[in-house]
């Protein structure tokens, strides 16, 4: 019976995602679904995108957590609407959480960043109505990630290497996590970050910008 129910709990997801989908068809909204494992800086490169826009642009963010709302105090105070997800346990965000969460927000919002819940496995399979998904990879991982957790990385339209600032001190090898990622996912895009110096921060924005 596992089996089945997981369907029915997939199918039911897929179609909230559907009706969020074109719901920001219609408005003009750029949705980008942000994976990562635990402490990769999903946060610290929102906290560096957010700082960088100017306060005119329409920009939402919903955070995922399964207990705290550190990530949402975080960010609100660049002053843009951010909401907490507080899944409670959930080791993901699904799309009536988003749906849920955005009746909260003003919808002026042109561009939302959903931060997904630190993890690498089951975010992968939940549709959040999103236009693009970015998985962040930090050199303080393993390089092998992305043939660890394939699902995550095929999936994702860009891998953002970050925290480059510690390569010297870590024995992480850039080439051999793009060669990886791209093993999986032939097309997906890279950019190198660090959230810290801002290198490799107009790189990352231009890409945003790009799919504006």
């Amino acid at each position: 019976m596992r089996i089945p129910l997981e369907r029915k709990v997939l199918n039911e997801n897929d179609r909230i995602a559907a009706g969020l989908r074109e719901r920001f068809r219609e408005r003009g909204v750029f949705c980008l679904n942000l994976i990562s494992s635990p402490g990769s800086g999903k946060t610290s490169l929102l906290e560096r995108t957010l700082e960088g826009f100017d306060k005119s642009r329409r920009v939402a963010v919903l955070t995922g957590d399964i207990q705290t709302d550190n990530d949402a105090r975080r960010l609100a105070r660049f002053g843009f609407p951010v909401r907490q997800i507080t899944t409670g346990g959930a080791c993901h965000l699904d799309a009536r959480m988003v749906e849920r969460a955005l009746a909260d927000i003003p919808d002026e919002y042109r561009i939302l960043f959903l931060e997904n819940v630190g993890n690498l496995v089951c975010p992968t399979s939940y549709d959040l109505g999103e236009d693009a998904r970015a998985v962040v990879l930090s050199v303080t991982e393993g390089e092998d990630k992305p043939l660890k957790y394939p699902a995550t990385f095929h999936h994702a339209d860009l891998m953002v290497l970050n925290k480059i600032d510690l390569l010297p001190y870590v024995p992480f090898q850039m080439e051999l996590a793009r060669e990886y990622a791209r093993r999986v996912q032939p097309d997906i895009e890279i950019v190198d970050v660090s959230c810290t110096t801002g290198e490799g921060l107009d790189r990352w924005r231009a890409w945003l910008e790009a799919r504006l």
